[in-house]
């Protein structure tokens, strides 16, 4: 079948999915504006990392209190600061137009400092024990879970469906189309939008952000135009969907048993929230 087939036909799956399934909206800015993937009830969720670094920071300053550092802080910042990186992109790549027009294929400083700890800096005798403490408290968020059998499986898998996302020939003529698209606006053809996205050429710092320069902003808004154009990352989740459907049908006892490990790392995350969070209500950062 010619690329043109492909194409047609992939616009026709869209099609039915937007007729039948939630109205998606006017304008794609996110990638959860694309509404849930099949794979989504398998994996961690923003949510069950907010909770488990909290339920994590009580059980290390429990630990840090036995090992006799009593005012051991919640949010501790390390005797000197890490570099931190702040994860902006999406599994489609750029999609925000006004994003793009201000920030290129980075974004605003300030969110890398949003995201440093609030607490006092530990001391070096802190900083000994710290390691320790947080190993424990991993272990003891983790108890009762295979961890390389049930807890990865999600993710070992959403490598080899991504795979096959990428093979998939509906999604490599979306692509194309997108590519020309922006070629045809005076910027690189790239084979795809990631290697847009992760261009060497936006020369992001030690943190991952980039220059922002005129170039790499010009680029990112023919890329998000040119993906709002031709329902790029509506056809590449459309793909996505019905490759991971395929795969849990494949392989539906080993991803119920992922389910149940994150289920059992949920309510272990309550428990230890319900036992020590009021303690530390009240406790100085």
């Amino acid at each position: 079948m010619t690329k043109r087939g492909w194409l047609l036909g992939a616009v026709a799956v869209l099609a039915a999915i937007c007729a039948s399934g939630p109205e998606l909206p006017e304008l794609i800015r996110t990638a959860s504006d694309l509404g849930p993937l099949p794979a989504d009830r398998y994996d961690y969720t923003p949510q069950d990392y907010q909770r488990s670094q909290r339920a994590s920071a009580l059980l290390v300053r429990q630990c840090m209190a036995e090992r006799g550092h009593r005012a051991f802080p919640l949010d501790p910042r390390y005797p000197s600061d890490p570099v931190v990186a702040t994860a902006v992109g999406t599994d489609y790549g750029a999609l925000d137009l006004a994003a793009a027009r201000r920030w290129g294929y980075g974004w605003d400083p300030a969110k890398s400092l949003a995201l440093r700890p609030k607490g006092r800096r530990m001391t070096n005798a802190e900083y000994a024990d710290f390691p320790a403490c947080n190993a424990e408290a991993s272990q003891r968020l983790l108890r009762g879970i295979d961890v390389k059998r049930d807890w990865l499986y999600a993710r070992t898998r959403a490598t080899e469906v991504d795979k096959a996302v990428k093979r998939d020939p509906r999604l490599l003529a979306a692509w194309d189309v997108w590519s020309r698209c922006v070629a045809e606006q005076g910027f690189t053809r790239y084979p795809d939008p990631v290697a847009a996205y992760t261009d060497t050429a936006w020369q992001r710092d030690s943190d991952g952000n980039t220059r922002h320069t005129q170039r790499e902003r010009a680029t990112a808004v023919a890329d998000v135009t040119c993906k709002r154009r031709h329902h790029t990352a509506e056809l590449w989740h459309t793909a996505r969907a019905q490759q991971q459907a395929v795969d849990i049908t494949r392989h539906h006892d080993r991803y119920a048993a992922g389910l149940q490990a994150l289920r059992t790392y949920r309510a272990t995350i309550a428990e230890v929230l319900r036992k020590l969070g009021q303690r530390g209500a009240d406790a100085s950062l």
